[in-house]
């Protein structure tokens, strides 16, 4: 079970931190990634991070301002979101991939969070 926390209103050029953190299993391999969907948007994958090496992924449109990173003693991954802009408005959610490659190519995902709201007012 993944289960995401960290959403809510902010002020745009503002930061928050999304956490995901898995239960019921520890992962070793694969990856784990946010994805985001706007109102009359598809979703679209924000970032990935391997659980086995330190490869990474970051969407062209949030490089310079997100972060992804892992700890694994708390099988838990974070996204570190600063200078927020309205666009970034969206649900977003955490998923996890048996394969990073996959992952970040638009792969199926193996299991989903059920997500958090990040709000950015201008």
């Amino acid at each position: 079970q993944l289960q995401a926390s960290g959403g809510g209103l902010v002020q745009a050029g503002g930061s928050l931190r999304l956490s995901c953190a898995a239960s019921g299993r520890t992962f070793s391999s694969g990856a784990m990634a946010w994805f985001r969907q706007a109102p009359n948007k598809e979703r679209e994958i924000v970032a990935a991070i391997s659980w086995s090496d330190d490869n990474t992924f970051l969407v062209d449109s949030v490089k310079g301002r997100f972060t992804i990173s892992r700890d694994n003693d708390k099988n838990t991954v974070y996204l570190q979101m600063s200078r927020l802009k309205p666009e970034d408005t969206a649900f977003y959610y955490c998923a996890y991939g048996g394969s990073y490659f996959y992952t970040i190519n638009g792969g199926a995902m193996d299991y989903w969070g059920k997500g958090t709201q990040v709000t950015v007012s201008s």
